[in-house]
C-alpha cells in the first residue's frame, strides 16, 4: 500500500534522524548494558570475597582456640593482604597481635595494632587499637608515643582504661602529680564492679592519693 505525502515526510524524516543519531543512540544501549554487567559483576565478586574473608576468618579463630599460632597468622596474613576493605580485616589484625604478643614477637603485634587502627571500620574499634598499641608502647618504654595513642577522644566505656594507662605511663615518666590526677579519672569512669578498681585504687594510694 503506498504511503500518503505526509507519512512518507514522516519515514524520511525517521530516517534522517537516525542517520545523524543512530551511532549515538547504539552506543548509548551499548554502554549502558555494559554498566549493568559491570555492576552484576562487581556485586558477585564482592560477596565472593566477602565469603572467602569469612572463611579465612572462622580459620583464624579456629586456629587460635586450638593453640596453633602459625596457622592463625598465616589466615590473619592473608585477610589483611587480600581482604583489607572487608569487616574482617581488623578483627584478624587484632587476634594477630594478641598472638604475637602473647608469644613474645613485640615488633610483629605493634604492626598489627597499627593495622588494626588504620583499617578499623568503627571509631570504637578503632579506639580499642589505639589503647591497645599504647599499653604495648609503654612495655617498650617508648612513653612519649604511648602517651600521644592517648591524645584525643575516647568513648565513655574505654576512658577508664584510658586513665588508668595514662596514670601508669605518668608514674614510669615521674610525673606524680600528673598521674594522680589520670588515676581519679580513672576511678570517676570505672564502674563499680570493674576489675580495674581495687588495682587503680592501690595505684593511687601508692602514690598518697
Amino acid at each position: 500500500m503506498a504511503l500518503d505525502l505526509e507519512e512518507q515526510e514522516q519515514l524520511d524524516d525517521a530516517k534522517a534522524w537516525w542517520k545523524q543519531h543512530g551511532n549515538k543512540v547504539i552506543w548509548g544501549v551499548t554502554l549502558f548494558l555494559v554498566a549493568v554487567a559491570g555492576w552484576r559483576a562487581w556485586e558477585t565478586w564482592q560477596r565472593n570475597q566477602a565469603a572467602s574473608a569469612s572463611m579465612l576468618f572462622d580459620q583464624v579463630v579456629q586456629a587460635a582456640n586450638r593453640g596453633d599460632a602459625k596457622a592463625a597468622k598465616d589466615a590473619a596474613a592473608q585477610i589483611m593482604e587480600a581482604h583489607g576493605r572487608s569487616a574482617y580485616a581488623t578483627p584478624a589484625a587484632w587476634l594477630a597481635g594478641h598472638i604475637n604478643y602473647e608469644a613474645g614477637d613485640l615488633k610483629s603485634a605493634r604492626a598489627q595494632y597499627e593495622y588494626a587502627m588504620q583499617h578499623a571500620r568503627d571509631d570504637g574499634a578503632r579506639q580499642l587499637a589505639r589503647l591497645r598499641l599504647a599499653g604495648l608502647l609503654f612495655e617498650q618504654k617508648e612513653l612519649d608515643a604511648a602517651l600521644k595513642q592517648l591524645e584525643g577522644a575516647f568513648a565513655p566505656a574505654f576512658q577508664g582504661l584510658e586513665g588508668q594507662l595514662r596514670g601508669d605511663i605518668l608514674v614510669a615518666q615521674g610525673k606524680t602529680a600528673e598521674a594522680r590526677e589520670a588515676y581519679k579519672q580513672a576511678l570517676e569512669k570505672l564502674g563499680d564492679t570493674s576489675p580495674l578498681k581495687p588495682l587503680v585504687e592501690i595505684r593511687l594510694d601508692g602514690l598518697g592519693g
